[in-house]
């Protein structure tokens, strides 16, 4: 398996990805992941050195994307969508991609990552509850989904309230 930076050409392999990893809503063509992927993307706001595939064979079967946000005034760094082939999953595919983003954003000397998701599996990776780090929530979320991993550059000074690229609002309109 191979961990890389996304290319143009794989755009087709990671729309089909997430549609196959994530359910759709009733009568929807496509996942809400898939459609949030193509608005980041149109927008203009995926972080290039952030955003990786996992390629086997040939064949893309993992992804992660990041985007630009912001904590404050500052700017920040939003990861998600995330999606594995569901054969696949369990097997290291989501972690090697996590690992990836981390060791980059460390590298670009961002402060910190932050998300949405299963509190469980992100506690791996040191990501915590964003509240506990004074960073606020953009969302009607459960708290302890909204999260967010620290990095060395880092200081609590940075926290206050955080705000996702214009396409995760648009999810709710």
């Amino acid at each position: 398996m191979t961990i890389r930076r996304e290319q143009p050409t794989d755009h087709a392999q990671i729309a089909a990805l997430h549609d196959d990893a994530f359910p759709r809503v009733e009568g929807a063509a496509r996942s809400v992941e898939s459609s949030l992927v193509d608005e980041l993307r149109g927008d203009g706001d995926v972080i290039d050195e952030l955003t990786f595939v996992a390629e086997l064979d040939g064949v893309v079967v993992g992804h992660v994307m990041c985007s630009t946000a912001t904590l404050g005034e500052s700017p920040s760094v939003g990861l998600g969508p995330i999606a594995v082939t569901p054969e696949l999953q369990r097997q290291g595919i989501g972690a090697a991609l996590m690992a990836s983003v981390i060791a980059s954003a460390e590298q670009r000397g961002d402060a910190v990552i932050v998300l949405l998701g299963d509190p469980a599996y992100y506690a791996h990776f040191g990501f915590v509850p964003a509240g506990e780090l004074g960073i606020g929530c953009p969302g009607p979320w459960d708290p302890a989904h909204f999260q967010a991993k620290t990095l060395r550059a880092w200081r609590p000074e940075q926290a206050g309230p955080f705000r996702y690229a214009p396409a995760f609002e648009r999810l709710d309109a």
